[in-house]
């Protein structure tokens, strides 16, 4: 089992910038590739960004390429979510989720995390 823990969310004014945290306790981080997902109210989760088991490799999806940075420390066992230039279509609750490969969608995540709200004010 993975146990992961977000944090940093906020709210925050229209490009403003925030960074979320997501701590993990359990089997052995570096073992898994890290995303992160949104999901905002009344719409499905939407894949944010994910980045390999070293770190070397992250992917990110086209509405927040150029503004987020998803970055990782494993001897914290933690991964991040660097959010500049934010808008207000950013508001929604971030889960970060592990998985042995990781993919750009739900399927390829075994353990999520509870989730933390980031609310983007225009």
């Amino acid at each position: 089992q993975v146990q992961l823990v977000e944090s940093g969310g906020g709210l925050v004014q229209a490009g403003g910038s925030l960074r979320l945290s997501c701590a993990a306790s359990g089997r052995t981080f570096s073992n898994y590739a890290m995303g992160w997902f949104r999901q905002a109210p009344g719409k499905e989760r939407e894949y944010v960004a994910r980045i390999s088991r070293s770190g070397a490799t992250t992917i990110y999806a086209d509405s927040v390429k150029g503004r987020f940075t998803i970055s990782r420390d494993n001897a914290k066992n933690t991964v991040y979510l660097q959010m500049n230039s934010l808008k207000p279509e950013d508001t929604a609750v971030y889960y970060c989720a592990a998985g042995p490969v990781g993919s750009a969608g739900p399927v390829g995540y075994n353990y999520w995390g509870q989730g933390t709200q980031v609310t983007v004010s225009s």
